[in-house]
């Protein structure tokens, strides 16, 4: 690594041995080089995030939402901490008062909202695990994290009380009271009663624990806080055990992250929560800014009205996904394409200016200030006006769009990566890095980081430019997966988790993530796709003798790869007048179209969730086969040389 590398070697690298693949050094963030960040004292638990910034900031504007008139929202009207923490006691009450004690389960169902953090503080109070229900993993993963978790009580959002009603009855032989974040009809009542479950209003709710007062019991930093459920790979939602320790972990990681890059967190700072909560990224980011006595506004759970709330509310963090930045960047470049031959031109200047002056080691803030005020400030304004750093995580950020915001945002932009096991941010890019484009940064301050040859793909972790499996170690790490201790040995090695995917570390110790481990991938979305499961599904097309699908991080759909059956196909074309021998039948636009349906048909036979269909095909004439090395001789395909072979022109 160079002189300028942001990480320290801390264990040498191991070379291959019993049968187990060699592993490369292992670094940790040059932040951390005297050893990782001291706990934060009194933090031992997510209760005391709240509770000391309570009694440290009672009267700091703690959870706002906008003021809606007349449809339009107005100014948002804001609740302190002392004031959400008076809520938070009734609810915990009233939870207690249902009978569940320390180490039950509360799912909660529905957009983020102040009512959403007051049910997890409630929980975080009494020593409850907080069970967030996210259904876009599947119409049946609502059922399924109920009875798994066995979740006894759900908080929901009051337009999803309808869908959590079609769990029964099998969720109700646990979930016995559901409680509304807004009103409940006679009709839900009744349905619900139908199976011995109760269900409230919040008001109703809250006035259960009025005249009750119960002791909080003693919270470990070991004790588990919340259970995350996530696709990650074939069959049910998993899910990830994540404990007081790892989040406290991590805030400690984050201060002094921050804190060495001059851009530390103060009570000043505002937040736009818009990102799931059921995610792990937003909830970490949220208790961040609770430990700061910050600021978190809500948005109207819109995304074409994301853009006016982010303008109402002013935060001065954002926190993206790379599908939010990428229809904010085509937003500027359509102003900018329709502002107009002079107004086109003097952007485009101002960008080359600025952009040269990043390139040559230029602080952002300092490249072009008066291109900032002439030009960008347009940008930053429908941004607010007060963003600092906008941070994307989830999936990698196209380099093109990160270039982008980076000059025209007036603002930091970081990439992060994490995953749920490792409770989220795990690396990060470092503010004014520009070499960093296009990585993940180094490593948080408080993770060891190792790569693992992966021998089979042809990833070295040991040579000249270390490529292998990134390999992770450290406390924020999670517990292990809930009910799945088989699963969870399969992650965990010698102490060090093994996240499937491939990285490469640059030499200034930032790492570049450029493939993954097993057959699953992530879309833009975020969610994952189990790539063999689904070719078994599409596979039972009659007309199709072989299928490879296809798809990456950086798109939000998928295509396949197909070898259609020559005398089907040839025979649809006679029966709907399409002429042409069979190499040309297989460019036609109408027959790709037929095998799309064809598809989907069977997408919908099966009940595949919507991002598991293939949007576009490419139709080959000729099997796969070993003399172009697209498969082994076991007829195994091979998906690195199919991917190579078929990149130009097809995909």
């Amino acid at each position: 690594m160079t002189k300028q590398s942001f990480i320290v070697e801390v264990e040498p690298s191991k070379p291959a041995k019993d049968g187990k693949p060699s592993i490369g050094p292992a670094y940790r963030s040059i932040f951390a080089k005297d050893g990782f960040p001291a706990p934060i004292p009194g933090l031992d638990s997510c209760w005391d995030i709240f509770r000391l910034s309570v009694e440290k900031y009672p009267n700091n504007r703690m959870l706002g939402r906008p003021d809606i008139v007349d449809g339009k929202p107005g100014k948002y009207l804001w609740m302190t901490y002392k004031e959400v923490y008076d809520i938070v006691m009734k609810v915990g009450n009233s939870i207690r008062s249902c009978g569940i004690e320390e180490g039950g389960r509360c799912g909660i169902y529905g957009a983020n909202s102040p009512e959403w953090i007051m049910s997890m503080e409630a929980c975080n109070a009494h020593g409850l695990y907080c069970v967030p229900l996210y259904d876009t993993l599947g119409a049946g993963a609502i059922e399924f994290i109920i009875c798994h978790a066995e979740v006894a009580l759900a908080f929901v959002e009051e337009k999803k009380i309808s869908e959590l009603l079609k769990t029964f009855p099998n969720a109700a032989t646990y979930l016995k009271t559901i409680v509304s974040f807004g009103k409940v009809n006679s009709q839900q009542k009744e349905e619900a009663e139908k199976f011995g479950v109760a269900i409230y209003s919040w008001d109703e709710f809250l006035s259960l624990g009025e005249d009750k007062n119960y002791e909080l019991p003693v919270k470990k930093k070991t004790d588990i806080c919340t259970i995350m459920y996530t696709s990650g790979t074939t069959g049910d939602p998993k899910g990830v055990m994540i404990s007081n320790n790892s989040i406290v972990t991590l805030i400690a990681g984050v201060k002094c992250l921050l804190g060495s890059v001059n851009e530390s967190l103060t009570v000043n700072d505002v937040y736009l929560s818009y990102l799931p909560l059921a995610h792990i990224f937003d909830r970490v980011i949220e208790e961040c800014f609770i430990n700061h006595g910050a600021s978190i506004g809500f948005w109207r759970g819109d995304v074409k009205l994301l853009v006016e709330d982010i303008g109402v509310l002013k935060p001065t963090i954002f926190c993206a996904v790379p599908r939010v930045l990428d229809r904010i960047y085509s937003g500027l470049q359509q102003k900018i394409s329709s502002g107009g031959f002079i107004k086109h031109t003097m952007f485009n200047l101002a960008y080359s200016l600025k952009l040269r002056n990043m390139r040559k080691g230029r602080k952002h803030s300092e490249a072009s200030p008066l291109c900032d005020k002439v030009v960008f400030n347009k940008v930053k304004q429908g941004l607010g006006g007060n963003v600092r750093v906008i941070l994307s995580g989830a999936a990698p950020l196209a380099s093109h769009v990160e270039e982008f915001l980076r000059v025209v945002s007036c603002s930091y932009v970081l990439q992060g990566y994490g995953l749920t096991e490792t409770c989220a941010g795990t690396f990060v890019t470092i503010p004014d890095e520009l070499a960093q484009l296009g990585t993940v940064g180094p490593p948080v301050p408080n993770v060891d980081v190792c790569l693992e040859s992966v021998p089979e793909m042809g990833y070295d972790a040991c040579s000249r430019t270390p490529r292998g499996e990134v390999c992770i170690q450290g406390d924020t790490l999670f517990s292990g997966y809930y009910k799945r201790e088989d699963l969870t040995k399969e992650v965990f090695v010698d102490g060090w988790f093994h996240t499937g995917d491939i990285g490469e570390w640059q030499a200034d110790g930032s790492l570049k993530i450029i493939d993954r481990k097993k057959n699953i991938f992530k879309l833009s979305q975020g969610e994952y796709v189990a790539v063999e499961n689904l070719e078994n599904v599409y596979g039972r097309v009659p007309d199709i003798d072989s299928i490879w699908v296809y798809g990456n991080s950086f798109e939000s759909f998928l295509v396949a790869i197909i070898n259609p059956n020559q005398q089907a196909v040839e025979r649809w074309a006679e029966q709907n007048g399409i002429s042409g021998d069979f190499n040309a039948l297989c460019e036609n636009p109408k027959v790709k179209e037929y095998f799309v349906g064809e598809l989907a048909r069977i997408a919908k036979e099966n009940k595949l969730k919507g991002f598991e269909f293939i949007r576009a095909v490419h139709l080959d004439p000729v099997p796969f086969d070993m003399e172009r090395d697209l498969i082994t001789p076991t007829f195994k395909k091979k998906r690195p040389q199919l991917l190579k072979y078929y990149q130009v022109g097809c995909l």
